[in-house]
């Protein structure tokens, strides 16, 4: 049973045919190796929902992510980090793989490995009160699971060297310039904008939706 992330559906008449994959885990949903497996879990059960068109990614109204449970990462021998950076892996590519549009909603802090989780959504909106940041070096890590890659496809080579080189804060408005996001809102008003952005492709066949997506990913295994 899933104890820090969850595949929420149809909460309100509003929300028919959206899903909420819901990180759960206070103060900062800081991502550990049973998160990274209830996230895959929770990816492929909205991807598989037939009556689910979109999905939203959200970490509550404080905090979206603030990356990876360093103090965990510690504790792990060689053996270990090498197997939680492989469950990493899939975590992202869970979700970046869910054949349907997703859209990160972003609020207080989306940092290291959360970044990357929300760069795994087709598109982001956060409050205008957010910091985003690749800040593994500041806990003498290097970004895991192709979120340096992840990070210079979507704001170029340089500016991701620069950011991830420094593990300096971005705010929000610097974000939206870099391309981070795609709208930035009031805080209070995040999920809200997520779901009217969700919300205009809910008519949509599944099966439809799941091809465009596809094809603009270059996927070709996908029915």
């Amino acid at each position: 049973m899933s104890e820090f992330v969850r595949a929420i559906t149809g909460a309100a008449p509003e929300q028919d045919g959206v899903g909420t994959l819901m990180l759960s885990r206070p103060p900062t949903n800081a991502l550990t190796r049973q998160m990274y497996r209830e996230i895959v879990a929770a990816a492929h059960e909205l991807g598989e929902r037939t009556d689910i068109s979109v999905v939203i990614l959200f970490g509550g109204h404080e905090i979206f992510c603030a990356g990876d449970d360093v103090p965990e990462l510690r504790t792990l021998n060689a053996a270990e980090a090498a197997a939680a950076d492989t469950a990493l892996r899939q975590c992202i590519d869970a979700v970046a793989a869910i054949p349907k549009p997703t859209v990160a909603a972003i609020t207080g802090y989306a940092l290291g490995s959360g970044l990357t989780l929300a760069m795994a959504a087709d598109w982001r909106v956060s409050g205008d009160n957010v910091k985003f940041g690749a800040t593994e070096i500041l806990a003498g890590l290097a970004p895991r699971a192709g979120g340096g890659a992840q990070l210079a496809e979507v704001i170029g080579a340089s500016k991701a060297k620069e950011l991830v080189y420094s593990g300096r804060f971005v705010g929000a408005e610097e974000a939206l310039a870099l391309g981070l996001i795609d709208q930035m809102v009031a805080p209070d008003h995040v999920y809200d904008e997520a779901l009217a952005w969700a919300r205009r492709f809910v008519d949509h066949p599944v099966d439809v939706l799941a091809a465009a997506k596809a094809a603009v990913d270059g996927v070709t295994d996908r029915p």
